[in-house]
């Protein structure tokens, strides 16, 4: 596709994060079977709900703009869920493999920030408020998994890998 307007970048990067939700579904429950700290996996399954969520709501933004969702490949996501699988299979104590899932998942979530925020000024900048007010809500919802991640990771997970 060519990308010649505004228009055409949102709605190509829109199909990019409906591959990078797509892919996430698939990862976030390996992620939460290897996850040995019962908070930790309990964060997982329910991210993957709210992914789950976020891929339905991307996939009406496509077709509202009559655009076919599922024809292009998240390559940076390809490659944080690879940098994710890494992590369940690392030689490690089950503590500091925590440890290194919770690293994988804040990556993901970093790039997530980065791509909706982006949206949601494309959108605003397009006229399009309905569009902006479900990127915002899933900007929100993927910042609270950060700071959730953070919280886990500062409170228990690290700590215990520490030792």
């Amino acid at each position: 596709m060519k990308i010649k307007t505004l228009m055409d970048l949102y709605t190509e990067q829109l199909n990019d994060m409906y591959s990078a939700e797509k892919q996430l579904t698939k990862a976030l429950p390996k992620m939460a079977k290897a996850a040995s700290h019962p908070e930790l996996r309990a964060g997982f399954e329910k991210h993957l709900r709210e992914t789950q969520d976020h891929l339905a709501r991307v996939e009406k933004l496509l077709v509202s703009l009559d655009r076919k969702p599922g024809r292009k490949v998240c390559e940076a996501m390809k490659g944080l869920v690879e940098e994710g699988a890494e992590m369940i299979e690392i030689d490690a104590d089950d503590d500091v493999r925590d440890a290194g899932l919770i690293v994988a998942a804040q990556k993901v979530e970093h790039y997530e920030i980065a791509s909706y925020g982006c949206l949601r000024t494309h959108a605003t900048l397009l006229g399009r408020p309905a569009d902006a007010k479900v990127l915002d809500r899933i900007l929100e919802e993927e910042k609270a998994t950060d700071v959730a991640l953070t919280e886990l990771a500062m409170n228990l997970v690290n700590a215990e890998a520490a030792y």
